[in-house]
């Protein structure tokens, strides 16, 4: 698939408002990759399709999670937010053919994080986080982070995440408690 096709298919599947944000977190994808030497084919192309499932209905969505072998059933007991990503990876894979497991894996973890993320993973979640249209308090620290190192970003991303989930009374998908200590050791902070 190509990203014209991409592109084509996502608009169909999105609101206005979403879909000119999936092109803002294109365009940011595509800068974070030329400041980190990554490769932007496969990184452009997560990125369109980051947001696939988004307006699916819950049901459709959990029914796709459980049904779907290579996802856990466990992401339908972490609140309806992110099932749009685990389900979105399923349903580009069956209704796109699209069978890249890192375009795959970037979909999949694009709202939680995980330990062990690979850069296109980094890059996917990070774009979507700080898009120039994302304002929210600590918006800026992320971004001023995103600059000096992915990883370092992606910290920042993840620490603002949980700290928010907590003060709500939400649940915290594991991934991103892993993804959140793993960062922290490599960064050297304990």
């Amino acid at each position: 698939m190509n990203e014209k096709q991409a592109f084509e298919s996502v608009k169909k599947q999105l609101k206005q408002a979403r879909y000119d944000h999936t092109v803002r977190v294109v365009e940011t994808a595509t800068k974070l990759c030329e400041r980190y030497g990554q490769s932007v084919e496969k990184v452009r192309l997560a990125s369109i399709l980051h947001d696939y499932a988004k307006y699916r209905p819950s049901g459709e969505m959990k029914n796709v999670i459980k049904t779907t072998e290579w996802l856990s059933d466990d992401w339908c007991n972490y609140g309806e937010a992110i099932l749009h990503a685990p389900a979105g990876a399923a349903l580009i894979r069956e209704e796109l053919g699209i069978t890249d497991e890192e375009i795959l894996h970037a979909v999949v973890f694009h709202t939680t994080g995980r330990a062990g993320m690979s850069e296109i993973e980094k890059i996917v979640y990070l774009a979507d986080y700080i898009e120039p249209g994302r304002k929210f308090p600590g918006i800026d620290d992320v971004r001023d982070a995103s600059e000096q190192s992915l990883d370092y970003g992606c910290l920042i991303a993840l620490s603002n995440t949980v700290t928010f989930l907590i003060s709500k009374g939400h649940p915290v998908y594991p991934d991103t408690i892993h993804a959140y200590n793993e960062l922290l050791k490599t960064r050297g902070l304990k």
